[in-house]
């Protein structure tokens, strides 16, 4: 919601910009500043986090909120089947939570007729990428310290964000970043900036790199995709918006595939 909201008054990449330039000012001051900064640079992480997150962004301004959140969970289904390459093991419980989740996120994100188009097709190559750089975290955050990790990727994809609003901006409206109405652009997304930023990259993101020290990356990424289940949730609590019975369902569904994805194994 954030995101499309954001998108509102900027564009995809100068959204990214700032929202990632946010979460590594937020990492660097609060998990960085006063420890000891490692020495190598994750560029591959921080290159498949930014391709990933542009693809979701400028996908969403071409198909609805409900296609572009169910085929963006879509990656609970593909970081399993990349495990598979790292020769991680395919459970059937962690197969059986998959399914359920997948099915979880339909009854919740509602996208109805999934047509091929090209907003679709880009937020499917998101999630794959997206799917990539949850093994690329479990990879990463065995050799490099949490804090810097998160920094490290944050900074690389605010760097390539600026690029890309750069060249946005000469193609659609050059000198539009030095413009008046730029300044009152970014005032306007503020609200998801900020929320984008420090909630969503700032503290998530680098919260995932430390809860993947411990996880693998096939139950991590059942339990990431619960990011719908507290999206519903928290617009009911917040905003007062309904829940019907089939959201209900689809929430119901992914909490049992999360409970069930944590479990100790029960099937070989």
């Amino acid at each position: 919601m954030a995101q499309r909201l954001g998108m509102e008054s900027l564009d995809p990449f100068t959204y990214n910009a700032i929202r990632f330039a946010l979460g590594t000012l937020f990492v660097w001051v609060f998990f960085v500043q006063k420890k000891k900064q490692g020495r190598s640079i994750p560029w591959l992480m921080g290159t498949v986090l930014f391709i990933a997150a542009s693809l979701q962004q400028v996908g969403m301004m071409f198909t609805s909120a409900g296609s572009a959140g169910f085929i963006t969970g879509l990656y609970v289904v593909m970081v399993p089947m990349l495990g598979l390459f790292r020769k991680q093991k395919l459970h059937f419980q962690i197969v059986l939570a998959v399914i359920l989740a997948v099915m979880g996120m339909f009854f919740i994100n509602r996208p109805g007729s999934l047509t091929v188009s090209l907003g679709n097709l880009l937020v499917l190559i998101s999630a794959a990428f997206f799917a990539w750089h949850v093994q690329l975290v479990d990879y990463y955050t065995k050799k490099i310290e949490t804090g810097y990790l998160a920094f490290s990727q944050f900074a690389i994809c605010a760097l390539y964000s600026l690029a890309g609003a750069l060249i946005w901006s000469l193609v659609k409206d050059p000198g539009y970043l030095v413009s008046a109405k730029f300044g009152v652009d970014v005032w306007h997304a503020a609200l998801p900036l900020l929320y984008g930023g420090l909630f969503s990259v700032g503290i998530a993101y680098t919260l995932q790199i430390k809860a993947q020290k411990k996880a693998e990356p096939g139950k991590a990424a059942v339990i990431m995709c619960l990011e719908g289940v507290f999206a519903l949730f928290g617009g009911w609590m917040i905003l007062g918006e309904e829940i019907g019975l089939r959201t209900i369902i689809g929430a119901s569904l992914m909490l049992f595939a999360m409970l069930l994805s944590v479990l100790p194994q029960l099937f070989d």
